[in-house]
């Protein structure tokens, strides 16, 4: 799980603007629900209409996660070590939600910061986002 040193700059730059705005990816999270009903299986206590708090809530907790593997671009796989275990052992998340969950963060963060999102952004938050997926399923294999 490498990321080159080019595609390691427009990550933290992308993510700050979520991170300094108390932004969650709430706004990630409703449309995954709509276009992806089977993720809702995961959050049957959760009020998953746009704009709940709960959403929102998750949403936190997904930029907060996010943001730990940026501080650790060069060891996203220890960064999120117990968030692997946590989703793999005992929440068992079907491993192809990241992928979905990702698709939707890069149309979130394009939406939301288009400015920011270049054509070398989107690279490297593709990337990046791969990566964070891959660390999230090490636990199935």
């Amino acid at each position: 799980h490498i990321l080159s040193g080019s595609d390691k700059r427009p990550a933290p730059t992308a993510l700050s603007p979520l991170q300094t705005s108390g932004h969650s990816l709430a706004p990630t999270l409703a449309p995954l629900f709509a276009s992806y009903p089977q993720t809702k299986t995961y959050f049957p206590h959760f009020d998953l209409h746009p704009g709940s708090p709960h959403l929102h809530m998750h949403g936190t907790k997904v930029v907060a996660a996010l943001g730990d593997a940026v501080k650790s671009i060069d060891n996203i796989a220890g960064a999120l070590a117990k968030l692997s275990e946590l989703h793999a052992y005992i929440l068992r998340v079907d491993p192809v939600n990241f992928k979905l969950l990702s698709h939707c963060l890069l149309v979130t963060v394009a939406s939301h910061f288009p400015a920011d999102f270049t054509a070398d952004a989107h690279t490297a938050w593709d990337k990046f986002l791969s990566i964070v997926s891959s660390v999230l399923t090490e636990k199935y294999r």
